[in-house]
């Protein structure tokens, strides 16, 4: 890259920094929760509206937001990035956002509002910088990544064709570097039918669902592979009504992180294939969402790429698998050559210390838009 554009676009960004803190504001105050239509409505239109002004052409796809900047044709670039998060209405009540200069904090600042704020940054930067995209740039924000991207997963899906590279917007890990690989992610819900009873007068009468649950889920989780790095989580029980009342129905819904997709094959089967154990129980397991494992390459002629595009920046750039997953997750399984991180960094994800720094916020801009004009 030409240091002089490099010089331009760093310090383009850097201007460009209270723009982008008033716009996360925003947009952090506009609450998102995965599955809340009127909420995430709200918030899409107001980011539609700040992609617009960024130069994007923008239409709606089933929720989720399409936005093309640049050519109006040709192979594309795409990012992928999401509005939705794991936050309630509300949860700014006791999780306010703030903004002390150093560190922005607040519900959906981290995941991922903030990556979505450093590509309208990114573009108004290549403008003020007298650059351009050296080709067409698509965006697709979905709306329901933060529980699996059901219907989101089939709208990357269709903009994967003619793509010559994939960004992921999410936040990078915490020292700051990119993500090269992820692993798999699969969300069972683990369902048991038994039958109610008087668990004193009639204990023999009744089939306990919580028991099979318990045993249907101690049994697959002795199907997860000993190597550490297949995670097998119970997130979420349910079940029974009252402690004088055999169960008659239970469910657990498990979150499932793979390596390898022999990993994930071993503890799938063990949970869709599972039979009861006790005489009348009914059990079912219903795979949720699934993300397919996105592996490590031995090259990584992007990686290579965007280090060298950082380093006329004067930015150290290094990438590296992350556990967890999302929507790059299926680009990656097909070899499409993709990153994921390129938001800010910061801390918390899903936690309530969740923030990102404030720099960085400039710094993944000038980045992006320097991927824009030269990759």
């Amino acid at each position: 890259m030409d240091n002089d554009l490099a010089r331009r676009l760093t310090a383009a960004a850097t201007d460009l920094l209270p723009f982008g803190r008033e716009r996360l504001r925003a947009y952090a105050l506009a609450e998102s929760p995965s599955g809340d239509a009127e909420a995430l409505a709200r918030c899409a239109d107001l980011i539609e509206a700040g992609q617009r002004e960024a130069g994007g052409r923008v239409y709606r796809d089933d929720g989720h937001l399409v936005t093309d900047f640049g050519p109006q044709d040709g192979p594309h670039l795409l990012l992928v990035g999401h509005y939705d998060t794991v936050w309630p209405v509300g949860r700014l009540a006791t999780m306010p956002y703030t903004d002390d200069g150093a560190t922005i904090a607040g519900p959906g600042t981290l995941d991922m509002k903030s990556g979505l704020v450093a590509v309208e940054m990114a573009m108004r930067a290549l403008e003020t910088a007298g650059a351009a995209p050296a080709r067409r740039v698509r965006l697709v924000t979905v709306s329901d990544e933060e529980v699996g991207s059901p219907r989101g997963r089939t709208v990357v899906e269709r903009h994967l064709d003619g793509a010559v590279a994939v960004l992921g917007l999410e936040s990078p890990h915490p020292d700051g570097a990119l993500k090269s690989a992820r692993r798999g992610s699969t969300r069972v819900l683990l369902s048991v039918r038994g039958r109610e009873a008087h668990a004193a007068l009639d204990p023999d009468k009744g089939i306990s669902a919580i028991d099979e649950l318990l045993d249907q889920v101690a049994a697959a989780r002795a199907a997860v592979p000993d190597d550490g790095t297949t995670l097998f989580n119970v997130g979420r029980i349910e079940g029974g009504s009252r402690a004088n009342v055999v169960a008659g129905s239970a469910s657990a819904e498990i979150g499932l992180r793979f390596a390898s997709t022999e990993a994930e094959r071993r503890v799938l089967d063990a949970l869709t294939g599972a039979r009861a154990r006790r005489p009348g129980a009914v059990v079912t397991a219903t795979v949720l969402s699934s993300r397919p494992t996105w592996p490590e390459r031995d090259e990584n002629p992007l990686l290579e790429s965007v280090t060298r595009i950082g380093a006329a920046l004067g930015q150290r750039i290094t990438g590296r698998p992350a556990a967890g997953a999302g929507d790059t997750n299926l680009p990656g399984s097909l070899g499409l050559p993709t990153l994921d991180g390129f938001g800010p960094r910061g801390r918390g994800a899903h936690a309530e210390d969740e923030s990102i720094a404030v720099p960085a916020l400039a710094e993944r801009a000038a980045l992006l838009a320097a991927i824009i004009a030269g990759l």
